[in-house]
């Protein structure tokens, strides 16, 4: 891609320069931010991980397993974490972030969003960022048997109606976008950058941002003293430290995501007095709801194995539920591994695979509330998380509807075909894990069902939320010159999938602040529209 120009590992870099905004962490909404504030301003983007490109089970749907499985502690593209409840959960750590490791879907926000969000809204803006977004990197699906299955049963379980192929979030059933192309390849935020002034951006790729610099203005402590964000401490890949500085009227705009951009405000001084002093941390600015309000939607479902191969497919159709939950479907090829010393099962020479398909739920939301603490100093550490899965009635009687209508899609005649037929002709399915309940009606049965086989579909959010810790054009509270633009503002997940509007968030706000920086300070509008 022409973006890898004016990329380069962080050892290139100065030990210090100064620029219009620095933007800490090239992800799924930092790359989009970077692309369109460089085509007026100076911009420095640091991403802690690589690029993409040369990893081949990185950009293609068959790597889409070993991408989250194959990790380690520092240089993976996927950045494994566990939260306090035990479910295993991911982050990206590579440029394009969290885009760059998922599973592909695309899909705009449930229009509620925009009113329930907190932050301002032009939506004619809002549209065209998405249209900025799609043109370059959303492509339709071509569905085959697995997905093809999935639409048709959702239909016949009232999942209604059918909207067709869609990026937007409609009721029924859809077809909805794909970062996947024809060939099966991946595109992520990071293609975006291809959009940037290539003069006006510098692109620092293994860089670890360890705190957001600092200085005051007039007397510390009194009613005239004032805190700006003037810059950031990086290390790159051989410890060396760099200092990333902003020119007058820029700003530090933190874009590290859900985990990273709480964990980067607590090592900054930025946070709850008592807990940053806990922890030997200087206290720049009291801000107690920093790590606090963080959501993870949970995932449940079910697997089989069918009597026929299927095709490799990620998430293609949705049924856009009226229960307060989504119904999605994959199918992966994995390698069958035979008990372990066996004396009847000779070692083959070859691997054996075979196909799983699963039918899963995402409930809306959450209205369950987590949160985030330091486990460590060091910022290429795991803080600690906790989300408190269906501790709210609410989400419980989400998932056990959504849950439910995965049983009412099984017993469609659409999934017939995916059954095994037994010696007295009768069909069944073949579960890979835990199976629905056989008495769906029973609540406190499914509900138990919930709890047992909770996982993430990681889309986990907050942490920095609209209210509490920015304000309604995401600036931090207290700070000026800091701006944060990435999930962690996010008080609910925007429809099916996050991507999208994290996406045109990125786009949005650097119109906004282009727009902004273009109109005198006299005749600003005080009206908070675009």
């Amino acid at each position: 891609p022409s973006y890898l120009k004016f990329v380069a590992n962080a050892t290139a870099f100065p030990s210090e320069e100064n620029y219009d905004y620095v933007i800490v962490g090239g992800g799924t909404a930092g790359c989009p931010l970077a692309a369109t504030l460089s085509q007026s301003y100076k911009v420095l983007l640091l991403e802690r991980g690589g690029v993409p490109y040369g990893r081949p089970s990185l950009m293609t749907q068959e790597g889409f397993l070993t991408t989250l499985t194959n990790v380690d502690a520092f240089d993976s593209a996927s950045q494994s974490f566990i939260s306090e409840e035990g479910v295993p959960n991911a982050r990206g750590r590579v440029l394009g972030g969290s885009s760059t490791i998922n599973a592909g879907f695309y899909s705009r926000a449930d229009p509620d969003f925009y009113k329930y969000s907190g932050a301002n809204w032009d939506l004619r803006v809002v549209n065209e960022s998405y249209e900025w977004v799609e043109r370059a990197i959303v492509f339709r699906p071509e569905l085959r048997n697995w997905q093809s299955a999935v639409r048709d049963g959702l239909l016949e379980a009232g999942v209604d109606p059918y909207n067709g192929f869609s990026l937007d979030h409609e009721v029924g059933t859809k077809i909805g976008g794909s970062t996947f192309d024809g060939r099966g390849r991946r595109h992520s935020a990071a293609d975006l950058l291809n959009y940037a002034n290539a003069s006006n951006i510098n692109v620092a790729v293994y860089a670890s941002v360890e705190r957001v610099l600092l200085a005051y203005s007039g007397p510390r402590g009194s009613s005239r003293s004032a805190i700006s964000a003037i810059g950031v401490v990086y290390r790159d890949r051989v410890g060396q430290y760099h200092h990333a500085m902003v020119r007058e009227n820029g700003e530090v705009i933190l874009s590290a995501g859900a985990i990273g951009t709480p964990q980067l405000l607590l090592l900054s001084g930025i946070g709850p007095r008592p807990y940053l002093s806990y922890w030997g941390i200087p206290v720049a600015y009291h801000l107690p709801y920093v790590g606090q309000y963080l959501y993870d939607n949970p995932r449940n479902g079910i697997s089989f194995v069918p009597p026929v191969p299927l095709e490799h497919s990620l998430i293609q159709v949705v049924g856009i539920t009226e229960l307060g939950a989504y119904v999605e479907a994959a199918s992966n090829v994995i390698p069958f591994v035979s008990p372990a010393r066996s004396v009847f099962i000779r070692a083959p020479s070859a691997p054996l695979y075979l196909t799983v398909a699963t039918l899963m739920e995402k409930i809306v939301g959450p209205q369950s509330v987590g949160y985030l603490r330091l486990s460590s100093t060091d910022v290429r550490m795991n803080p600690l998380v906790r989300f408190n899965y269906f501790s709210s009635p609410i989400d419980m009687e989400r998932c056990v509807n959504g849950t439910r209508k995965i049983g009412d899609v099984l017993r469609t005649r659409a999934m017939a075909d995916f059954r095994f037929r037994d010696w007295y002709g009768v069909r069944n399915f073949r579960f890979v894990g835990p199976a629905l309940p056989v008495d769906q009606s029973d609540f406190e049965q499914m509900a138990d069902f919930c709890r047992r086989t909770v996982s993430t579909i990681w889309h986990y959010h907050g942490g920095c939320v609209v209210g509490k810790v920015v304000d309604a054009d995401y600036r931090v509270y207290g700070i000026r010159s800091l701006r944060i633009v990435d999930g962690s503002t996010l008080t609910i997940s925007p429809g099916t999938n996050p991507q999208a509007t994290l996406m045109m968030l990125g786009r949005y706000v650097g119109l906004k602040l282009i727009k902004e920086r273009e109109v005198p300070s006299e005749v600003k509008s005080d009206s908070g529209d675009l």
